[in-house]
């Protein structure tokens, strides 16, 4: 047992509860007030009090007994950048996994940023997070990449003025390339993998090339940043608390192709009246609540397309924050399961042909991630949900967003070969 766990025991087995033993009575449930006896090997054991057998109860319940549950190790690739620095405090909080779960966080950067990422393990140490067990910081990607359980590939190469697709594309098709491989060589093969470095979708794709001994369900590109910045903008429109906007729906590509669906969209209204009488999970639909589809065709579906473009023009830099908490909402849902049962939340998965999507591609769908038991590492996974109804307009966008993944992976195919062919030469 741990000297945190060993503490913990000694605590509660040796409540003394002062001003009842000031009053000389013994509780009502019959505890004196001392519970603490030790075994014939000095070791301090329960007495039977109810009080300490209802404590042990409860936290056993609730899965907080200290050392329960083993650190699950978190890679973060791009440790050292504005994404990774609003993210790895609510990972070490216990926002992403849980308040109980304690984690390892690997953190791999490039050698020009070992300076920064040095800060940032010091400022983590400095927030005395309980649930950090230990911060594994690195530019070696054998030791960033060894025996973890969940991967979020945050570092890639930007996006620069001038830059084309294609050539953006070739710089990030190597960092993935590389990381694929180091996932199938290093990492647990039930590791969990979450792409968000951009163009995520097909850097994703690239990632499982390589990776052959991970499971294609195991890969997913972040489209969750999408879906709230729809349902950020629903609510603002509706005046609405955002947490009540449900099932907002992003198809495709994390680009400005995607197709931000409201067609299915619920206002919940247990979180939105006061009224007991209101309060009985009515589901209000979105866009009958809009009730202007020109305005959902021409202001609503550019802005969740263009929201950040428009970051950038007015911070200068990229989203940041908004990623952070989208890569938690992801994580936590697919992982945990999702708050509410049959709620339908995006991923960008691998397309096994549904809705008529080319397979193979990473496609933002809708899906259902159930609650479940199992541990962290074995537990969680989405289903693509499949019976929805699509209209001529829907079908229009979806085959847009498509067409240009199935671009984005015809050239990766291509830089793929041409390096495989270089290196053959060599």
């Amino acid at each position: 047992m741990s000297m945190r766990a060993t503490l913990r025991t000694s605590v509660v087995l040796s409540h003394i509860r002062v001003g009842e033993e000031e009053r000389g009575g013994v509780r009502g449930n019959g505890c004196t007030g001392v519970c603490t006896r030790t075994s014939g090997s000095g070791a301090s054991v329960s007495c039977g009090c109810p009080y300490v057998d209802s404590v042990r109860r409860r936290e056993s319940e609730n899965g907080r007994s200290l050392g329960r549950k083993e650190a699950v190790r978190v890679l973060v690739t791009g440790a050292a950048g504005q994404i990774a620095y609003s993210l790895l405090p609510m990972i070490a909080s216990g926002k992403m996994f849980g308040p109980h779960q304690k984690v390892i966080l690997h953190l791999l950067d490039i050698e020009p940023a070992k300076n920064v990422l040095e800060g940032v393990v010091l400022e983590l140490e400095d927030c005395a997070f309980p649930l950090l067990e230990g911060v594994v910081p690195t530019t070696d990607v054998k030791t960033a990449f060894t025996d973890i359980d969940f991967a979020l590939l945050i570092g890639s190469f930007p996006r620069k003025e001038g830059m084309e697709r294609k050539e953006l594309l070739n710089r990030n098709i190597q960092i993935f390339r590389s990381q694929g491989i180091a996932l199938n060589t290093y990492s647990s093969p039930n590791v969990k993998v979450l792409v968000v470095g951009n163009p995520a979708n097909t850097n994703c794709w690239v990632a499982k090339q390589f990776a052959p001994r991970i499971p294609k369900s195991n890969f997913s590109a972040l489209t969750r940043l999408d879906a709230n910045r729809a349902k950020g903008i629903i609510s603002k429109k509706l005046n609405i608390d955002v947490k009540s906007v449900r099932n907002v729906i992003i198809w495709g590509n994390h680009s400005s192709t995607q197709y931000p669906d409201i067609r299915y969209a619920f206002i919940d209204a247990n979180h939105t009246s006061s009224d007991a009488k209101l309060r009985d999970r009515i589901h209000i639909n979105v866009r009958s609540q809009i009730n202007d589809d020109a305005w959902v065709k021409s202001n609503f579906v550019p802005a969740v397309q263009q929201r950040g473009a428009k970051v950038i023009s007015l911070r200068k830099l990229s989203s940041a924050a908004s990623a952070a908490n989208a890569i938690v909402d992801h994580m936590h849902d697919w992982v945990l399961g999702t708050e509410r049962e049959g709620e339908m939340v995006s991923m960008g998965v691998w397309s096994d042909g549904a809705y008529g999507v080319a397979e193979g591609l990473i496609f933002s769908f809708p899906v259902l991630c159930d609650r479940t038991e199992k541990g962290l590492r074995e537990g969680g996974g989405f289903r693509i949900v499949r019976d929805l109804e699509m209209d001529e307009e829907s079908r229009r966008m979806m085959k847009a967003t498509e067409k240009e993944l199935m671009e984005e992976r015809a050239m990766a195919t291509e830089i793929l070969k041409a390096a495989e062919s270089e290196g053959q030469k060599k």
